[in-house]
């Protein structure tokens, strides 16, 4: 009889948008779906994800997080992965911060999205103070994955539009990783119009690699989440940092183009779900 592995499991602190592709909607199925157990806790519930969708609704869940974590330290849980994104207040990355110190060991993983902006702009429910605190959580990390905008407010400096050249996405990443993390994915990262894509840089190896598919046109909602959620359960079944980012990179375009082909909404979210079987096969588990 075939021998079974002992299934990892990651912690997941996003907000869950009841309807919008995003977040804790697809951290929990891609991860679920690659093998790996996934735990929520939510940092707010929403009726709908805020891009380009008004009157939603919104409930804080911040008076709920340190009660889940002293209730998991209860059951004695450990966890192969800690996963952070959206945070709802200024006040969670305390909290974050705690649950990372609280359940870190010396073999686990912790990825950082710092979810806070995009195309030059900072998030309207977030203010600068926050972006300073995003740079304090980063610090606890072993992997982040900003997009560049994000970058830019990590390290307090102008955010530059691109197309970019090689020697400023190399420098993004060193001063990124001098923050604390050994690892950095960097998204949104262009040469040119035609290809969107991402760049990666490991402390240890000093190794940057690229990658990069054919640019579709449109904005879509939630494929930072996905990019994220792809790329560490790409990692929790031992494929390496640039191996994963990949995986994630084309599981993230495949289902944009078949969002964009339908011609979905765009503020509904990318359709990943008809794409699983594709992400299954190049993680070996098909």
């Amino acid at each position: 009889m075939k021998s079974i592995k002992r299934q990892k499991r990651i912690a997941a602190v996003h907000d869950l948008s009841g309807f919008g592709k995003c977040s804790l909607t697809v951290a929990l199925p891609i991860i679920s779906a690659t093998g790996v157990e996934a735990c929520a806790l939510p940092t707010a519930v929403l009726s709908t994800h805020t891009g380009g969708i008004t009157g939603y609704t919104y409930r804080n869940l911040t008076e709920d997080m340190l009660p889940f974590t002293r209730h998991w330290k209860s059951l004695d849980l450990q966890f192969d992965a800690m996963y952070s994104g959206f945070l709802g207040s200024f006040a969670q990355l305390n909290i974050v911060s705690t649950f990372f110190d609280t359940f870190k060991t010396a073999n686990n993983l912790i990825l950082v999205d710092p979810v806070m902006a995009d195309n030059g702009e900072l998030y309207k429910v977030f203010t600068p103070e926050f972006a300073t605190g995003m740079r304090e959580l980063c610090k606890k990390a072993d992997l982040i994955v900003p997009n560049l905008t994000e970058a830019a407010l990590l390290l307090n400096e102008p955010y530059h539009p691109g197309p970019y050249t090689h020697a400023y996405i190399e420098e993004l990443l060193i001063r990124l990783s001098e923050l604390g993390p050994r690892q950095i994915v960097l998204t949104g990262v262009y040469f040119n119009e035609e290809e969107l894509g991402a760049a990666t840089f490991d402390v240890h190896t000093n190794v940057t690699d690229y990658v990069a598919v054919s640019r579709i046109p449109g904005s879509y909602h939630g494929t930072g989440d996905i990019f994220a959620s792809t790329l560490l359960a790409g990692l929790m079944n031992n494929f390496s940092l640039n191996e994963s980012t990949r995986i994630a990179v084309r599981f993230t375009a495949n289902s944009i183009m078949t969002t964009y082909l339908a011609g979905t909404d765009h503020r509904f979210g990318v359709n990943f779900e008809a794409n699983i079987s594709g992400l299954l096969k190049d993680l070996e588990l098909l």
